[in-house]
């Protein structure tokens, strides 16, 4: 026990001893004992009332002078207060320190109330960005002062996994990048950040890629055209045929590398077209399975497809081209001799997906990332001497982009690649119904013309 209760104990055996000495005296114990312990219960509720009174007011900073089990009681509260005080004072400096440095952030912040799309609070970059004024916007709803349709379909769809992108509601010259972030189970922030410089940089890089490149074709064409006069100079060809192939090869992997940047930066900078029109896929593989036969050559590819010839998608056929092509060439390349390279087109969980799995050499898992980058290369040395331009596969990610698909990448050193395009089942036709749309919109052009 401590000493406070020892204490206590000796006061009422103290007490109980003057009530019996009391009781013997007047000739009633019992008397006596009950007038001791009135007294000590009015000791008691007389403390009880300082204490009440003490933690009612709080206005003194020292505890009530008591003694016995009291002078504990009031100490331990006094300590607690104590701590208590202390906690606030820290929470307040980190309050302050945390609203400081949310008004210093670049970045506009905004914070939600509890299950509410109600704004609570906001720095001076959301007032800068979103134009949002003191007192006029508090408690005002976020929905109503940010009312582009992306935002307005992020907020409530409550998948916050993806950012997205909106003009600035004060200037449209400004793009911002706005995210929410859940936090403490039932509040959200929102935070915009502005891309307008990252997006003219961009734009500049696009123009510049662009421009090189068209500027290119004409010499390069030149090149090719004074190339050509050279190897049929039968001279000339029989003294330098060597050279002269290895500059016509070369040449050739430019022109190849200028085509794709012009492909690429088209895709890039355009918007994705509305016009999309059913493909007949079957018939594209095809001749893309033709062509991967005549790159073979001599390497004898074992090429075998697996085609829903009924399945159709909506979409762009030449860039659908673009992308089939570019994955099917890079099996080829990549591939040993007499390897087998599998195409196929076929429905897979409620979406249409084409995929290329070949037999080659396989891509280590921290290369698979990095693949649909601009001239990224596993091996460079093997890709340049296949003839590959480092540009196909990010062709390919961003034709898939534009028919809102998605690439599936799967493979393991010495065991090969599965390259899968998942396409939106809304693309998806059967070929029958396709071919009967083209039908009537020939017949229109026709009666119209």
């Amino acid at each position: 026990m401590s000493n406070p209760w020892q204490n206590e104990i000796r006061r009422i055996a103290g007490l109980v001893l003057a009530g019996v000495l009391i009781g013997a005296l007047a000739g009633d114990i019992v008397l006596g004992l009950l007038l001791v312990l009135v007294l000590y219960l009015f000791w008691h509720l007389y403390n009880l009332y300082r204490l009440a009174r003490w933690l009612r007011e709080g206005k003194k900073f020292q505890p009530p002078e008591a003694s016995g089990i009291w002078d504990d009681v009031f100490e331990h509260i006094f300590r607690l207060q104590q701590r208590n005080r202390k906690r606030k004072r820290d929470l307040r400096r980190m309050l302050k320190r945390f609203h400081k440095i949310t008004v210093a952030l670049p970045d506009a912040t905004v914070e939600l109330r509890p299950n509410s799309d109600e704004i609570e609070w906001w720095n001076n970059a959301a007032a800068r960005y979103l134009g949002f004024e003191y007192p006029r916007d508090s408690g005002q709803r976020v929905s109503n002062l940010l009312r582009h349709p992306a935002f307005l379909g992020y907020l409530h769809r409550g998948d916050y996994e993806q950012a997205v992108e909106m003009p600035s509601p004060v200037d449209e010259n400004i793009t911002l990048l706005v995210r929410i972030i859940p936090y403490s189970g039932n509040r959200r922030l929102v935070i915009a950040r502005d891309l307008t410089r990252i997006h003219r940089l961009e734009r500049t890089r696009q123009d510049f890629v662009a421009n090189v490149s068209h500027e290119l074709r004409t010499p390069l064409t030149v090149l090719t055209g004074y190339l050509e006069t050279l190897r049929e100079s039968a001279d000339i060809a029989a003294e330098y045929a060597d050279q002269l192939r290895s500059m016509q090869l070369q040449t050739d992997r430019m022109s190849r590398i200028v085509d794709d940047l012009m492909l690429l930066s088209r895709l890039e900078s355009e918007a994705p077209r509305a016009d999309a029109e059913p493909v007949m896929v079957a018939r594209l593989i095809d001749s893309i399975a033709n062509q991967a036969r005549q790159l073979s050559g001599d390497s004898q590819h074992s090429i075998e497809l697996d085609v829903d010839g009924d399945l159709c998608l909506r979409a762009h056929e030449a860039e659908l081209y673009s992308a089939f092509s570019n994955l099917v060439f890079n099996a080829v390349r990549y591939t040993p001799a007499g390897g087998r390279i599998t195409i196929r087109w076929q429905e897979a969980g409620g979406v249409p997906v084409f995929s290329v799995e070949d037999s080659g050499v396989g891509i280590a898992p921290h290369h698979i990332p990095r693949l649909t980058e601009r001239f990224y290369r596993v091996d460079p040395g093997r890709s340049r001497d296949s003839g590959g331009t480092g540009l196909g596969l990010a062709i390919v990610k961003h034709v898939l982009l534009r028919h809102e698909a998605q690439l599936e990448i799967a493979s393991e050193p010495d065991r090969g690649s599965i390259f899968r395009c998942h396409f939106p089942a809304q693309r998806q036709e059967t070929c029958s119904e396709a071919l009967n749309e083209k039908d009537n919109i020939l017949k229109s052009k026709a009666s119209v013309s």
